[in-house]
């Protein structure tokens, strides 16, 4: 029989949404040694966090973190905050013994991950933070036919992120719905909102970073500012591009934007290797593209695999419907739930912990730097 994990999430955004709905999923679909119960949510609204805690059935309410984390009844704390209150919120929590899961990215930037890191490994509880796309089902198993070696030596490793919902000049910055445009609160852009989740990817697909040159852009420079209703300068990047060298000798080709008109959420990645190559679409999750070099000549081409066998070939797919039939963006974070509660049962530490986290907040500090500086800029190793 499983046991029971007592959830106590701070925040009530979109992210919280995200992780509840996978929290009451989990059981119905996952046989895991530990089942969460939603004990708890935590904002500093009392009526928003009352309506949120009837709308999604957690069983009480705070609106005060520091009470959240004290409770005895919490056993896990889950950060679903502005990044500006990473950092504070998970070590209090690691000291006070808490497992945690926190959003992406970990911290504002790479000194103040590296604490975070070092909190929780003195502490020794179990963390994790929501990078979801690596369980995307069609992602993890391009995962798979990598380590199987199919790509042979990979050449090309390139990703975008693209949405256009900032180029109103109009649009305010700061606040509860717009924090993301604030640097006080977001501590980046699109750098480390977008492109963090295509560079997590990218190390857990291809390995290490090793060099980077970066530009950002920031295309509207003033912005009223919602908390103080005065024109502020804007601090954060709108788009970045930046191109690399991973460990592995191939070469890296990334860009993300929020001021591409037409798209709302395209993350797409290519990988080129000596026999093969992989392409993935979030517009179009549930396929992977594939090209294999050693099929006939006559037939060669770009596959179009629809992930969703059930016998096992396609990663997590046994755990939902028949073949055919799709899954969604949400199912992520229901696969990140129970691969991490998984982990509790069997002491293994579940993945992207902390420091591998960390390790893409370096990156995110390497891009910063070089778009300041102009020059290329080697990635800290974590």
């Amino acid at each position: 029989m499983s046991k029971p994990l007592n959830i106590g999430l701070i925040g009530t955004g979109f992210m919280g949404r995200a992780h509840s709905n996978a929290y009451r999923k989990v059981s119905n679909f996952f046989k895991l040694p530990y089942h969460p119960v939603l004990k708890a949510v935590c904002a500093r609204s009392a009526d928003k966090v009352k309506d949120f805690a009837e709308t999604w059935g957690y069983e009480s309410t705070e609106t005060d973190w520091k009470t959240l984390i004290s409770r005895k009844d919490i056993d896990a704390i889950d950060i679903c905050t502005p990044n500006n209150n990473h950092a504070e919120i998970a070590i209090a929590a690691a000291q006070a013994g808490k497992i945690i899961l926190c959003e992406k990215p970990l911290a504002m930037n790479g000194p103040e991950g590296l604490k975070m890191v070092e909190a929780v490994e003195k502490a020794k509880v179990p963390n994790i933070v929501w990078y979801n796309y690596r369980r995307v089902p069609a992602v993890t198993l391009a995962k798979k036919l990598i380590e199987e070696g199919r790509l042979g030596k990979i050449f090309h490793y390139r990703a975008k992120f693209l949405q256009d919902w900032t180029i109103s000049p109009e649009l305010p910055q700061g606040g509860a719905g717009l924090w993301r445009l604030d640097v006080a609160a977001s501590g980046s852009g699109v750098s480390g909102d977008l492109l963090a989740h295509c560079i997590d990817t990218a190390l857990w697909l291809n390995g290490s970073l090793d060099t980077i040159s970066a530009m950002t852009e920031t295309f509207i420079k003033e912005r009223k500012h919602t908390l103080t209703g005065k024109t502020e300068k804007v601090g954060i990047d709108d788009a970045c591009i930046f191109m690399g060298r991973f460990k592995n000798g191939s070469l890296a080709n990334f860009e993300s934007t929020r001021y591409a008109r037409g798209h709302k959420a395209l993350y797409t990645f290519e990988i080129n290797g000596e026999n093969a190559s992989i392409a993935w679409d979030l517009h179009d999750l549930h396929r992977l593209q594939y090209f294999d070099y050693k099929d006939e000549g006559k037939l060669r081409g770009w596959k179009s695999i629809h992930v969703t066998d059930a016998g096992g070939d396609h990663p997590y797919m046994d755990k939902w419907w028949v073949p055919g039939l799709s899954i969604g963006y949400e199912h992520s974070f229901v696969h990140q739930v129970a691969d991490f509660l998984e982990s509790l049962g069997s002491g293994k530490p579940a993945m992207p912990d902390f420091r591998d986290a960390y390790r893409t907040q370096l990156v995110l500090d390497a891009i910063t730097e070089s778009a300041k500086t102009g020059k290329w800029e080697k990635v800290e190793s974590a």
